[in-house]
């Protein structure tokens, strides 16, 4: 429980610290976190019987991560030749080439299952590097030119509220099963209880960040709530697929870091396109 509370204290000052520290920062730091998260998810399928391309995976994550970063800028860094958008295209058609080249390296890896190979190399891109670049839009989104941490920061508060509160409430009142074939632990109480004390954190974000009204951060925590659930139920149900507990160890207490991020995962693409729809 000590290791546990250490890591936990650790954990939410780089996080937090990554959301503060300016867009340099913030950019380089999920590109990292991303990649880390693709890697991890290529140990555990290798656990098993495929064998997904590990190179060839990470240099695809990492361009479609720079690619769609580098046009959520407003200013691109001030560089004529990104402010035009010409690098940016350019990066981003170059990203199906490669994707491409996932297909073609098969041909010479000589590995059974061949297309098993391809779809996991793939699924970890989007299971992964994806989610991670709409976290990253979230600090352009709305109305606010420029950098804006509040989304981000928000996220990450309504998130960790849900996962305390579910943890909470369903210690204290669970009794009925939310997914028992997936994660035996969970409780509808629990889940309900989650939700119920992210949408509290909302309202008091609300009376800080004016970005949003309070009814819209309560709508925002109600989906973080739920998809951040959802996403722990699938990342189970993936866990239990391969026979681990564990995503990995990289946090001594926690597990891995897609143990971490397994709210993240499915709940960030769905608050981005509400906060699209709200703020547009």
């Amino acid at each position: 429980m000590k290791t546990r509370a250490i890591t936990g204290f650790f954990f939410i000052i780089v996080m937090l610290a990554s959301v503060l520290l300016g867009h340099y920062v913030f950019g380089a730091f999920y590109l990292v976190l991303s990649l880390f998260c693709l890697y991890e998810f290529y140990g555990l399928i290798k656990q098993g019987t495929a064998k997904p391309n590990l190179p060839m995976g990470l240099l695809c994550g990492a361009l479609l991560y720079i690619a769609f970063a580098l046009f959520t800028y407003k200013d691109a860094f001030a560089l004529p030749a990104l402010s035009q958008g010409r690098c940016v295209y350019k990066l981003m058609f170059l990203t199906p080439v490669l994707f491409g080249g996932i297909f073609i390296w098969e041909l010479f890896r000589k590995l059974d299952a061949p297309f098993n190979n391809i779809a996991y190399t793939f699924l970890g891109i989007i299971f992964t590097v994806l989610p991670f670049t709409f976290f990253h839009a979230l600090a352009y989104a709305g109305r606010f030119e420029g950098f804006n941490f509040h989304f981000p920061m928000a996220f990450l508060l309504m998130l960790w509220a849900n996962d305390t509160g579910a943890y909470l409430t369903g210690m204290g009142f669970g009794k009925h099963k939310l997914f028992e074939r997936h994660s035996p632990k969970k409780t509808w109480e629990g889940f309900i209880g989650g939700v119920l004390i992210s949408a509290g954190v909302g309202l008091i974000i609300s009376h800080f960040y004016a970005d949003l009204t309070w009814t819209q951060w309560a709508g925002m925590a109600v989906i973080i709530g739920t998809f951040g659930t959802m996403g722990d139920l699938v990342e189970s149900m993936f866990k239990r697929s391969i026979n681990v507990k564990d995503s990995g160890g990289i946090l001594p207490g926690h597990g891995g870091l897609l143990d971490r991020f397994d709210g993240l995962f499915l709940a960030v693409p769905v608050v981005y396109a509400y906060l699209y729809f709200i703020t547009n």
